[in-house]
């Protein structure tokens, strides 16, 4: 890895759009092998093999296991950005809040197995590329801490910063909750009852408050 303007995973192949594929490939062969295995007991050879690769061609796009994970990492938040980018901070309105809450849990029903990999296993990253891993997460948190900004100047919420930074963590915290419990959440939920449910306490909890 190497850090310039930000972190990146380096390659020996020129093609973007080639990187871009081959690393999808990686990224989704390393989810399935590290839920079954565990990071720790997973190998490169192992890693290849489930991505359809020979070890030589893995290491023209990835040099180490730990690349993988941060690959791994990496796509969550790129994922969890572009979900959320169609949701401007000022509108100022709870019902594009509350429609970002469920796009952003509706996402992570969609990539449980990523997001419980890299709570599990972020620790095992380079201390470089873990610092990078949890600034893109307080980066996640201020996005919804952007959006209830924007609520309370426009009047529709009542909240200090404190609170507002409290909120914004609560809200992430209960959509990666689904991730982690999801096998014995679905047994009594829908993931649009969990949303549903998740949203009217965390709104009643802030109307309350304010």
């Amino acid at each position: 890895m190497t850090n310039k303007d930000k972190l990146h995973v380096e390659s020996s192949i020129k093609d973007e759009n080639k990187i871009i594929e081959r690393r999808q490939q990686i990224v989704d062969a390393g989810v399935k092998l590290f839920k079954e295995k565990g990071f720790h007991r997973a190998t490169t050879r192992e890693l290849a093999k489930a991505a359809g690769f020979s070890i030589g061609t893995l290491y023209e796009y990835i040099r180490t296991k730990e690349d993988v994970l941060f690959l791994v990492c990496d796509n969550i938040f790129n994922e969890v950005t572009k979900c959320l980018s169609q949701f401007p901070a000022d509108t100022g309105t709870l019902t594009a809040l509350e429609e970002a809450i469920r796009q952003y849990y509706l996402l992570i029903d969609k990539m449980p197995e990523e997001f419980t990999i890299m709570y599990q296993e972020t620790k095992s990253l380079p201390k470089e590329a873990m610092h990078y891993i949890l600034d893109k997460e307080f980066e996640m948190v201020a996005i919804f801490e952007r959006m209830l900004k924007g609520c309370v100047e426009a009047g529709s919420l009542n909240l200090d910063d404190n609170a507002i930074y409290l909120a914004a963590n609560q809200i992430v915290i209960q959509g990666q909750s689904w991730a982690f419990r999801k096998w014995a959440l679905q047994k009594r939920y829908t993931i649009e009852q969990y949303i549903k449910l998740q949203t009217t306490m965390l709104l009643q909890g802030i109307l309350k408050f304010g």
